[in-house]
């Protein structure tokens, strides 16, 4: 089956990532198998939203992505799979997103209710007791994210025993 990766992308962005290489020292696959049963797995949630706990944790750098709008902030937000009620606020930085419906409720980009609803009804064992915050729209290649940011997320899920991760993108 051929995926159309930019079916719902501006086909200015295809020249951008569609010519994108393996960096010379990456030779493991991109793609793993699910090998448990859903219902007996602990899922994690990955958002490209650039959320953050307001007043907990820096907000992802929104004045270099000002400056230059073709980059995005490389680093990541750990963020509590319980969001709601404990008086957390959620805050996102995002120059390419709208952030008025995701602010009001954050499942819109980070989903943890309906994994709580999945969960209750017996569809997935357990949600990770975290999940994962990046800022989208990075540029093609970049080695920071290849080689920092997304190990500490594998690393992070990992550690927390994730089977499983769902990328909610924004």
């Amino acid at each position: 089956m051929l995926v159309d990766s930019f079916r719902f992308l501006p086909r200015s962005f295809a020249p951008m990532y569609a010519s994108a290489t393996p960096m010379e020292d990456e030779s493991d696959p991109v793609w793993a198998p699910f090998e448990p049963r859903l219902a007996e797995a602990t899922i994690g949630l990955v958002t490209s939203a650039g959320l953050h706990l307001e007043g907990e944790q820096e907000p992802f750098d929104g004045e270099r992505e000002r400056q230059d709008p073709m980059w995005g902030d490389p680093t990541w937000r750990q963020l509590p799979h319980e969001l709601s009620g404990g008086g957390r606020r959620i805050g996102m930085t995002h120059l390419h997103v709208n952030p008025a419906d995701i602010l009001a409720d954050h499942n819109v980009a980070l989903p943890t209710d309906t994994l709580d609803q999945l969960v209750a009804e017996g569809v997935v064992r357990a949600p990770t007791a975290s999940h994962a915050s990046v800022m989208g729209y990075q540029a093609a290649g970049l080695e920071v994210w290849r080689k920092e940011t997304a190990p500490a997320i594998i690393s992070m899920f990992r550690d927390e025993g994730a089977d499983g991760v769902v990328l909610a993108p924004v």
